[in-house]
């Protein structure tokens, strides 16, 4: 984990580098206290996809608990009907 003052940010080269090499997010802090997170836009997609798939999983669960769902036979002939398979 890496950790800078944020007088470093001026340094913008240094903080890409420190990026790309922790592969994760740059803690940013201000007066000891942390302020920011800067991280390379491939961690970042990662991430977002990773809370995406997380955040689908929780809303099927959440259907499966409150009886929103159907079984296989109905699901796949609704799909049939709809695309004419």
């Amino acid at each position: 984990m890496q950790i800078i003052p944020m007088r470093e940010l001026k340094n913008t080269v240094e903080v890409e580098r420190r990026c790309a090499e922790e592969n994760g997010p740059v803690y940013v802090t201000k007066n000891g206290y942390g302020r920011l997170v800067v991280m390379d836009i491939d961690y970042y997609e990662r991430t977002m996809r990773k809370v995406y798939e997380a955040k689908a999983v929780i809303d099927g669960l959440e259907d499966v608990k409150d009886g929103r769902t159907v079984d296989a036979e109905t699901a796949l002939s609704s799909v049939r009907k709809k695309y004419g398979i």
